[in-house]
């Protein structure tokens, strides 16, 4: 449970910070494909659904609300260090996600192709980031919160889509930081009420796609994943930030490979 409830205090920041996707924090620890099946058939096992589900909620509502300004401090304060373990993260998640797919399904060559251009797609976002100008819309009513809540559930389940990208799209990027850090629910609500609406139809159909076309389906999600890694590669000057930058990165290893045993 603690563990569950540790992943979800990252997916809950990872909503928050500037080029994190939730989805590849679920890839990166091993619970995208439950946890779609937890929600999506939430009602035909109420009872362990709730027991895997319930941490993971808590721990994303910890992240968003305390965590995530904790994380941030680490961007910003310590970015190199920060920036090399979840490098570390995902590359050292890929291998294991590739033997998972063989393991169902027939390895194809025709899978990496799929790879390739979900990779090129997740690079195009972070250009579109870095390139974003971040935008305040006035005026902004319920009914558009709702629908900027459906539209934000693509970073949540999408691997390798942002949130803040669609959010600063949308023109509410900098309401959404000053209502999560002050609690205010006038829009939290609304965004909620459209987040959970959202994920539901595109986890329906991402769970459609995994059924129907199982490899092509998660090599997307892997090429998502690597293309997120872009956004994440730190400014080096110097020798020493380099080493620094090289054992961040192992440590990142060595965080999956230890989660992964406690599965």
């Amino acid at each position: 449970m603690i563990l569950n409830i540790f992943k979800g205090i990252l997916i809950g920041a990872g909503a928050i910070l500037p080029g994190i996707s939730s989805g590849v924090l679920c890839v990166i620890m091993g619970i995208y494909e439950k946890l779609l099946d937890s929600v999506l058939n939430f009602f035909k096992d109420i009872k362990n659904n709730v027991k895997y589900l319930f941490p993971i909620v808590l721990g994303g509502i910890i992240g968003i609300i305390l965590f995530s300004k904790l994380l941030n401090y680490f961007f910003y304060q310590f970015p190199i260090q920060t920036k090399s373990i979840f490098i570390g993260l995902i590359i050292g998640t890929i291998p294991q996600l590739m033997q998972e797919v063989n393991k169902k399904e027939k390895y194809n060559r025709k899978n990496i192709i799929y790879m390739i251009i979900a990779m090129i797609i997740g690079i195009g976002t972070v250009i579109l980031e870095n390139r974003l100008h971040i935008s305040e819309l006035e005026n902004v009513n319920f009914i558009y919160i709702i629908i900027c809540g459906i539209v934000m559930s693509l970073g949540i389940v999408v691997p390798g889509v942002s949130s803040t990208i669609i959010l600063m799209l949308l023109g509410i990027y900098p309401l959404y930081l000053q209502s999560v850090a002050n609690l205010y629910f006038p829009v939290l609500i609304p965004l909620g009420i459209g987040l959970l609406i959202g994920s539901i139809v595109v986890m329906k159909i991402t769970k459609k796609l995994l059924d129907t076309h199982y490899g092509k389906t998660f090599y997307c999600i892997i090429g998502f994943s690597i293309g997120s890694i872009f956004i994440l590669l730190p400014t080096i000057t110097n020798i020493n930030e380099f080493i620094i930058s090289i054992l961040c990165f192992i440590l990142g290893n060595l965080i999956v490979k230890n989660l992964k045993s406690k599965e």
